[in-house]
């Protein structure tokens, strides 16, 4: 009988172990509370590749062994975007070696990109004297399928050049040669030689993946068929990096899910969404795009939000570091996306570090910031009451 009940409250005792772990367990955070993740509607290959290219891009460390260096800046790709959000100042890149639309002409110096480490035996490099440099902070990966796809004759149509609505926002494309292993979809335009550029700060790099095979190289001192030059030799040497594997992060990137609102239905956002377009915030950061067709079929004629025109547009001096890439010019900047903005703390440390620098560590801050064409906007939302300016901040938050 003894035994029977010793047996009994055993077998209770683990009842209760169990119902314990299930209540001590977290929960799995929802879709909209991070930003990794595939796109739906992908195929069973695209998730296998997405899949393969989020191991490439999160878990992969590269060491001597597997052909770090001898110069770069990070190991791996994962380290400068955690959860795949933006960047914090402590994995900021440096670029430098162009004043002006003539050219980078430190490029026999180890421009465009400082690599600011190397593995034992190498010196890291300096900005040479003289050199104009500015600094990036690492964006967000999210949504990028998307923006790729956007076609270049809806770029052309959000360009005004000369200002013939009289708005103050002359927003105009980053014209830029590329290498010649990307690949040209049907949609590109091109003029005396150049392409429609819409990737990084200046807007400078055709697609994802002109701008995987530069991280590899630039960022991780890894070769590659697409980039087989050393950046410490300036020479051509094996690749150290798979087309495989530079194909699956490219297909992991153009996949990654779009970020997801929250909070949508609140009288305050809907407020705050309202009081962004009344203060021309919109003229620039687009609400809404749309993709061409794409071999991807979820990616292809898509309505999407991302809130940019991926057009280039003058900041004024206050953000003119006189550094600049392609057809830009030192004070002009690629309208960045806001979508996900309210979820970069997650990635940042806990606090926000916004604009191309991080300089700003707050939105308000960010928006007061802005010179040069949104200098109107700026003054519309400084001429606010203190209740609406926190109402479009919320709005803000929310994407």
């Amino acid at each position: 009988m003894r035994n029977n009940s010793f047996n009994i409250m055993i077998f209770i005792l683990g009842l209760i172990w169990i119902g314990s772990c299930e209540v001590l367990e977290p929960s799995a955070p929802m879709d909209h509370e991070v930003l990794d993740g595939p796109i739906d509607g992908i195929l069973a290959d695209q998730r296998a590749q997405f899949l393969a290219g989020d191991n490439a891009f999160n878990k992969e460390i590269f060491t001597t062994a597997t052909g770090l260096g001898p110069l770069f800046v990070a190991t791996s790709c994962g380290s400068c975007h955690a959860g795949d959000g933006k960047g914090h100042p402590f994995t900021s890149l440096v670029r430098f070696g162009q004043k002006d639309q003539t050219g980078n002409h430190y490029l026999n110096q180890g421009g465009p990109q400082l690599q600011n480490r190397s593995i034992p035996g190498f010196t890291p490099e300096q900005i040479p004297l003289g050199a104009t440099h500015a600094t990036f902070t690492p964006p967000a990966n999210t949504g990028l399928g998307y923006i790729e796809l956007v076609s270049d004759e809806d770029l052309l149509a959000l360009a005004d050049p000369d200002d013939k609505n009289g708005d103050g926002i002359s927003g105009v494309p980053n014209w830029n040669t590329i290498p010649g292993y990307v690949d040209i979809p049907s949609h590109a335009i091109i003029r005396d030689g150049k392409y429609i550029c819409r990737f990084g700060k200046k807007a400078s790099t055709f697609n994802l993946l002109h701008q995987t095979v530069n991280a590899y190289n630039q960022d991780m001192g890894i070769t590659s068929t697409f980039f087989p030059i050393d950046q410490y030799s300036s020479h051509a040497i094996g690749p150290e990096v798979s087309d495989l594997t530079v194909r699956n992060v490219v297909s992991y990137l153009q996949t990654l899910k779009a970020p997801i609102a929250r909070n949508v239905d609140q009288p305050t956002i809907k407020e705050g969404a309202t009081l962004f377009i009344q203060t021309g915030c919109e003229s620039c950061h687009q609400q809404t795009l749309h993709t061409s067709i794409s071999k991807i079929a979820a990616l292809s004629d898509k309505i999407f939000h991302p809130y940019t025109d991926l057009l280039l547009h003058d900041m004024g001096s206050g953000l003119d570091d006189g550094y600049t890439e392609g057809s830009a010019k030192s004070s002009e900047w690629r309208t960045p996306p806001l979508w996900g903005l309210g979820l970069s703390p997650n990635a940042q440390g806990g606090q926000y570090y916004l604009l191309h620098d991080g300089r700003a560590t707050s939105i308000e801050q960010a928006i007061e910031l802005h010179g040069g064409e949104a200098l109107n906007a700026v003054n519309k939302y400084k001429s606010l009451a203190v209740a609406d300016r926190n109402k479009l901040i919320q709005f803000l938050k929310s994407l």
